[in-house]
């Protein structure tokens, strides 16, 4: 059974966050939502008029079982980041970083 893919957010790694996030914002209108992450580092969103973009899927341990077969780089395998939530990092083009999502 091939995977089906839902987009829901997207990861934007730079090395000046708070540029990238005014960017967004003074070119379309986005909100900069700062933040910290578990771990206590800073984190900043950008909202678009409502706009986020993950990629989530039905079943991630197949999905990750599938794309592996078609030579796809794991930077995190899946594990659970909370009831409900299994989460995976993969490598894109151009050291992208994908995140995949599985929701219960």
């Amino acid at each position: 059974m091939k995977p089906i893919y839902h987009f829901e957010h997207v990861h934007i790694l730079s090395r000046d966050p708070k540029a990238v996030a005014q960017y967004f914002h003074k070119m379309f209108d986005a909100k900069i939502i700062e933040g910290v992450e578990a771990d206590g580092k800073p984190r900043i969103d950008v909202e678009m008029n409502g706009l986020l973009i993950f990629i989530f899927v039905d079943n991630l341990d197949e999905t990750a079982a599938e794309l592996k077969r078609r030579g796809v780089e794991f930077v995190v395998e899946p594990f659970m980041k909370r009831p409900g939530l299994k989460i995976s990092f993969i490598r894109g083009p151009e050291n992208v970083r994908i995140e995949l999502l599985e929701r219960s």
